[in-house]
């Protein structure tokens, strides 16, 4: 299945842009699609945390994909 996926913050860097379609195993999970990530763009094991969202809403590592869904990574944030 192809995925669409949009990236933010340190993200965006890692992936160099604001977008990125992958095409995984049907029935990946979202821990799937984290290891296919680190795997790809080793820098993300480098963060401390990455969350991501599925149809606006956070999701657990073993929440399943769907080619339909929009899939969006949110890298940790600091402030000051």
């Amino acid at each position: 299945m192809k995925i669409e996926i949009l990236a933010f913050g340190i993200a965006k860097d890692i992936v160099k842009g604001r977008s990125l379609s992958l095409d995984l195993p049907s029935g990946t999970n979202v821990g799937g699609l984290k290891a296919e990530l680190c795997g790809r763009f080793p820098n993300f094991e480098k963060l401390k945390s990455m969350a991501i969202a599925v149809n606006e809403e956070y999701q657990t590592d073993d929440f399943s994909l769907s080619e339909k869904d929009e899939v969006v990574i949110i890298p940790p944030v600091s402030g000051g």
